[in-house]
């Protein structure tokens, strides 16, 4: 893989930051690699884990534990929906299952789901923190309250943007 003229001299930048232990900038750098190319590939983790003198598996342990990761590349349009209580029982699962149903996106909710296209990826996540108007969505930056709504579905699928 070519990587960016400056993804090397970034991510040695960030190594630096860390004298006493490389280790220290694992983190960083999967967020600088996720940043530059959406997603933490198999490459990254192998690049990550020479790159700092580690086993690519110290790389991938954090990868499948932080859920800000991701292992494939995402849609255009990354619909997050809460699932915690205030929005389960609003109906974030039905909401869920329709943005899917809209999409053509197929999976079992338990991971993020990508529609043939490749244009929305739809998962569940945590608390969004807007238990008042549940259910809620995120698409990037932008919550949708009360997401359950015919016109808050367009929203989310970005009908009327």
């Amino acid at each position: 893989m070519k990587l960016p003229a400056d993804f090397t001299a970034r991510a040695d930048e960030i190594i630096a930051r860390y004298p006493a232990s490389a280790r220290s900038a694992t983190l960083p750098l999967l967020h600088l690699w996720q940043e530059t190319f959406g997603f933490v590939s198999g490459q990254g983790v192998e690049w990550i884990g020479a790159r700092l003198g580690l086993e690519p598996i110290r790389i991938l342990e954090l990868v499948t534990f932080y859920p800000m990761f991701r292992q494939a590349p995402i849609g255009r349009r990354h619909i997050r929906v809460c699932r915690t209580l205030s929005c389960a029982l609003a109906g974030a699962r039905d909401l869920y299952a329709e943005l899917c149903r809209r999409t053509g996106a197929a999976g079992d909710a338990h991971g993020p789901v990508t529609s043939p296209d490749g244009e929305y990826t739809i998962e569940f996540v945590e608390c969004l923190a807007s238990c008042g108007t549940a259910p809620v969505a995120m698409i990037g930056d932008r919550l949708i309250e009360s997401a359950n709504t015919p016109d808050n579905i367009e929203a989310c699928l970005g009908k009327g943007d």
